[in-house]
Formats: C-alpha cells, structure tokens, sequence
C-alpha cells in the first residue's frame, strides 16, 4: 500500500471530491472506489450509463519509421492490418510466453498509441526500451499519460445520449475511434470498454479533463445528466460479470494468453506472410515474430496445463482469489476472481482447472472461508448484453 500523500491523482480528482467518491489507492494511484454503493452503480451501468474515471490507465505513443514493426514485435496480435481510426486487444508476452500485460492499440494516421494497465506501465516502458536498444529499431516511445486523461462511459442508453451531440459516434463500429473538437476539448473516442455493456472510452488532454466531465455530466444539459458518476468497485463486478480478465487475477507472467482463452488475439502465423503494407509505419515485407511466439507454439502443439473456466456457487458467498477448487476431495485448481454477482443474483468466479477438469455442468467444490461450497462449471460468459 502506497503512503497517501504520496498516491498520484487524475485530473479528475476534484470532481471525486465534489461527488463525494470513496477513494483508495489504485496501482498508486487515488481512485474512486465508490460514490455511495456499488451495488448501485454496477446497476446504473447495465441499465442506463455510468461514467469511470479510467485515466490512471497508461497511454503511450509510438513514432517513427519502424513503429509498425516494432509494435508487431512486442504485441500478439497482428496490426499491420489495421486501418487509422481502428483498434486492437492484444498481449504483451515475455520469452515464455507468459503476460505482461493486456493493452489496446489505437492506430492513426501518422502514430500508434497503447493504452496499458495503470501497474504494468512502467514495467512495459522498461521492456519496450529494452526491446528498442537490442534490435535496433527506429521507433520513438513517449509516455502521455499524465498529459491525458481517460473517461470511460458505459451502458445501454450511452449511445442514444451522445447521439443527441454527434452522429458520428454512434455510427461507430465496436473497436473503432474518432476524434471530435467541442469547444476548445479535442476528444478520441473508442467504442470499446470494460464492463460487456455498449459504450465508448474517451482520451482528452489533462488540463481540459474537468470541463470535458462538466459537459459529459449534470451540467451538459438534460440529456448529459442521465450519466452518473461510477467508481472501479462496480468496473470489477461487470467485468467479472462479463468474464473479461483483469491483470493480477486471470493474467500474470506465469499464465500464457491461451491459457486464458485469448486465443483470437493471438496471430501464430506472424513471421510467415508479408505484411502487404510497404508504407506508413516502415520497415520490410514481413511481419517479424513477437516475443514468446516460439513458447506459444509449442503450448498450442502440446496442450495447456491449465484453462480458465466459470463457477456457478451455491448459496450466497463469495470465493477469494486463491480458493481451491476441488472434486471429491483432490483440488483441480484455484479460484482467481469471484462476487456475488448483482445482474445474476448469486456467485461466480473465475478459475483455472486442469484441463481434463473443465466440462461445462460439471459439480465442484470451492473453498469458501472455513467451508466448502458446491458449485458447478458454466459457460462463459456468466452475462451477455441483449442484442438489439
């Protein structure tokens, strides 16, 4: 735990402060837990529009004739298929194919952006700078973090409010961005997000951050007023929900991405193709292979050791990260995240098992404090938005 008056604060602080938010520390950071109830606002999020401060996430830009190739080295996911004003989940893996984080790629017309998780930023800048200096590319890293914030607006009616202001971001497809001006605010807009609802993350500069949320809020008029302040306890409970994993939870360094069911932002085939762009972002006729894609391939060849699953518990508790999971006495694996989940009405985790373990319907036993509650294996994931 971080000494207090040492925590770092957004841009947003004040606003925290102003709507009375319950803060602790976040990776370092003073971020708002909670502005009354969780319960509350994981309820606003699946049936109207939560508004997170998300700006204690890293955000750092990438430049320069080998951008391209650089970032094809150290990320998964291919992205020299990519199209300005689209983007990408993907994994940063060590050698062994382990995580060092989960990041977005943004791309743009003359620069690329990742935002990464708040822990993992400094550690990814090392990696990044290391990875630079040993193979020579000509790509220059910069860290905008604290010169930016980062909103995260979420849920069914968000679209239907920002299209009282713009057409142009409703019109977006899922994981593509914009950039708008309003007033003297330069917005990028995503549609992407993490809570399994509709909606869109938006970057800002830092100094305009407060206006920005002035206008995304009670004071941008009636229709802005229906967003409501939410704080990173209700963040966690729908992204369980929606079995999105969470850094430190589901992924680590000792957990490889498919593993984790991340499959699809995996490109094995990296190194085998040309990249079929010859120009803006450089550099060669072939996608280079990413870190950890020699280990990857053998654990797609061989089988995981451990796959992630969903469990469904009796009764009313809650599971802790580090529960066992067992079957008539022989632990099959650990529980990584768990809650009563307020959308379902009861518990869920998430857990890795061995694999010969993982049959959905299949009963369980998880440890529950000095107990052991029943439980059985479920589809993921436990919520899925209504598609209308």
């Amino acid at each position: 735990m971080t000494d207090a008056a040492s925590l770092r604060r957004t841009p947003l602080h004040g606003f925290h402060q102003q709507y009375g938010a319950h803060l602790v520390d976040v990776a370092g950071w003073e971020m708002p837990l909670h502005y009354g109830s969780i319960l509350e606002e994981h309820k606003l999020v699946r049936r109207g529009a939560g508004l997170f401060d998300v700006s204690h996430m890293g955000r750092v830009m990438f430049t320069g004739s080998g951008a391209r190739r650089f970032l094809e080295r150290v990320l998964t996911r291919r992205i020299s298929t990519m199209q300005p004003g689209q983007c990408r989940y993907a994994l940063v893996c060590n050698e062994a194919g382990g995580v060092l984080d989960d990041v977005i790629v943004y791309r743009f017309e003359d620069y690329w952006m990742l935002v990464v998780n708040a822990a993992n930023r400094e550690k990814l800048l090392a990696h990044f700078e290391q990875v630079k200096a040993a193979e020579n590319f000509e790509v220059k890293i910069d860290d905008i973090t604290f010169k930016t914030a980062m909103l995260a607006c979420q849920g069914p009616d968000v679209m239907q409010i920002i299209g009282h202001f713009t057409s142009e971001v409703p019109a977006l497809q899922n994981y593509h961005f914009c950039q708008k001006n309003l007033m003297v605010i330069k917005f990028t807009i995503s549609r992407t997000g993490y809570t399994g609802e509709d909606g869109v993350e938006v970057i800002m500069g830092a100094m305009t951050a407060p206006m920005a949320i002035r206008l995304l809020t009670s004071e941008g008029g009636s229709q802005a007023a229906k967003i409501k302040p939410a704080g990173l306890g209700a963040r966690d409970t729908l992204r369980l929900e929606a079995a999105m994993p969470l850094y430190g939870h589901e992924l680590d360094e000792q957990t490889n991405p498919l593993e984790a069911g991340l499959n699809f932002a995996v490109n094995l085939d990296k190194g085998a193709e040309p990249s079929g762009e010859t120009s803006g972002g450089g550099g060669g006729p072939q996608i280079p292979r990413f870190i950890g894609q020699d280990a990857l391939e053998k654990v797609a060849a061989q089988g995981v050791s451990k796959q992630l699953i969903g469990l469904q518990l009796d009764g009313k508790r809650t599971p802790r990260q580090g529960a066992a999971v067992s079957r008539d006495g022989r632990q099959l694996g650990v529980v990584t995240s768990g809650c009563l989940s307020p959308t379902l009405g009861y518990p869920i985790a998430l857990a890795y098992v061995q694999p010969q373990a993982a049959n959905v319907g299949d009963a369980v036993q998880v440890a529950v404090g000095n107990s052991v509650q029943d439980a059985r294996i479920v589809k993921l994931p436990f919520y899925k938005r209504p598609r209308v």
